[in-house]
């Protein structure tokens, strides 16, 4: 494999370069909302829709239009959470950068582990509040019975999902796979099948 192999730049659709652009800098938003800097989550959101899916710093700098300091401290951080990694490809001398694989579904396996210690915290909190007046009380309480709610029913979804996700990349023959129903998708009548 060549240099000349390698294809940065493309999305995996012929999207315009406009509405990459906006995706990119949405998603940076929104990362940096949720605490964290806007350039890591802009990395992250390239290489969610880059093709192909591995990036070189070159590639992720022009892409971003951004510095190779800001780009390398980005991409440090994000392997460092274990979003990204770094890899090497045979016939190229320069590092890539991809999403880890499956790591979106462990991220939802490190939640369910978040649940116990939420609800262990709460169950702390109670204990020290122990013969408060059940309005003291109270927000604890709702806490606890929250995050125990969520420790018990998690598994299930977390079960649902594995299922889900096993169907998609090992389809049985002739077996269709049901897409999950969310909350932007009309529940099915019974009877009602696809078209």
């Amino acid at each position: 494999m060549s240099a000349a192999d390698h294809k940065p730049l493309t999305a995996a659709v012929a999207l315009p370069k406009n509405d990459l652009h906006e995706y990119v800098e949405s998603f940076g938003l929104f990362w940096e909302e949720a605490g964290l800097p806007r350039m890591t989550g802009r990395i992250l959101s390239w290489l969610l829709i880059c093709d192909p899916p591995h990036q070189t710093m070159h590639d992720l700098t022009d892409a971003l239009q951004a510095s190779k300091s800001s780009i390398s401290t980005g991409t440090r951080m994000l392997i460092r959470m274990g979003i990204i990694e770094r890899l090497s490809l045979p016939g190229h001398r320069r590092d890539f950068y991809r999403i880890v694989p499956d790591f979106w579904s462990r991220v939802l396996e490190e939640k369910a582990q978040q649940f116990t210690e939420f609800r262990r915290l709460a169950e702390k909190g109670l204990l020290l509040l122990d013969g408060a007046s059940p309005a003291r009380r109270q927000r604890l309480q709702e806490m606890r019975d929250l995050y125990a709610f969520m420790e018990r029913e998690y598994p299930l979804v977390l079960e649902h999902w594995r299922a889900y996700r096993s169907a998609q990349l090992h389809p049985a023959p002739n077996n269709t796979i049901e897409e999950p129903q969310n909350a932007h998708s009309p529940p099915k009548r019974p009877g009602q099948g696809a078209n």
